[in-house]
């Protein structure tokens, strides 16, 4: 178990600094920031001063040394949106609303994805087998975008039940949330289904049931355990397209996380928070998949 772990936490850095190349690549090639920091009619010193200032005139292996060292020590930089404040605090800030609106998400997909593919698998054929199977089918062909604008328009603007965009309460975190994890459901749920199907043909749940054990103690204990392995390596999946897919919802639903300040600070070229936030996402999604390997290793001690 020590060498997995530490195999697998080897690869988790590859990883991350594979990403941050990426990110430095990426966000140097959507161009010069100076032009949206300085006024139309700056004189071209004020525009050499400031490019010095922030070290782009420097070569670009000197500028990623500099950017990965003061990575490593938190250090973005200054928000060029946000004055005043770094890019980290700016980040630390919003950070929590995504995590509550991530988690709930979350929350919301396992406790409804995962006992609807054991009973649709438990009664295969039967109407809560099609309906878990239409719920799919309808789930993963709606993008969670349109999915919150119609409930936006029904459930807040026709009905008036819950708020329709901000945060603050409870009943403002309903919607996105749903907005959220309807799609992660609908693939946790095939998942679940597939893999119980697997698991209730196998030769030791026909030697349960022929000893007499109940079929709620089969399929709960003894099948769900088993096929549990394959939604498990899921759950790394799911985090990292929670996040994702908080960029756009977050935006759709003005929820203030850290969706909305990436789509800000891209379309503002506020290089030092949208690396905060990209490297801040890859942290989380690197860590949610070590996660998950650990737990996978511990469910099935083959894979060590």
């Amino acid at each position: 178990m020590p060498k997995f772990l530490l195999v697998r936490s080897l690869e988790a850095l590859v990883a991350l600094w594979v990403i941050t190349l990426i990110v430095f690549g990426l966000t140097h090639l959507s161009g010069n920031p100076v032009g949206a920091l300085l006024p139309d009619d700056a004189s071209q010193e004020q525009i050499d001063f400031l490019i010095a200032r922030l070290g782009l005139d420097q070569p670009l292996p000197v500028q990623y040394w500099r950017f990965l060292t003061n990575a490593l020590q938190g250090d973005f930089g200054q928000s060029m949106k946000w004055p005043g404040e770094s890019a980290m605090q700016v980040v630390l800030t919003r950070m929590p609303a995504t995590l509550q609106l991530g988690g709930t998400a979350m929350l919301i997909s396992i406790v409804i994805a995962i006992p609807l593919g054991v009973v649709a698998a438990a009664r295969r054929g039967s109407w809560v087998d099609s309906t878990a199977q239409a719920i799919a089918l309808v789930g993963q062909s709606m993008p969670s975008f349109w999915l919150g604008i119609i409930l936006i328009w029904v459930l807040s603007v026709w009905l008036g039940w819950f708020p329709t965009s901000g945060a603050g309460s409870l009943w403002h975190l309903v919607l996105p949330a749903v907005s959220i994890a309807w799609f992660q459901i609908s693939a946790l749920t095939r998942l679940t289904r597939s893999a119980m199907l697997e698991v209730m043909d196998a030769e030791y749940i026909k030697l349960a049931r022929a000893k007499g054990v109940s079929e709620v103690k089969i399929t709960w204990k003894h099948a769900l355990r088993n096929a549990a392995i394959v939604p498990l390596t899921y759950f790394g999946v799911l985090a990292g397209s929670v996040l994702t897919g908080s960029v756009v919802i977050e935006t759709v639903f003005s929820w203030p996380g850290l969706g909305w300040i990436a789509i800000e600070a891209i379309k503002a070229r506020d290089f030092p928070v949208v690396q905060s936030v990209v490297i801040v996402f890859a942290v989380i999604f690197i860590l949610a998949n070590l996660l998950v390997d650990l737990l996978y290793a511990y469910v099935d001690p083959r894979i060590r």
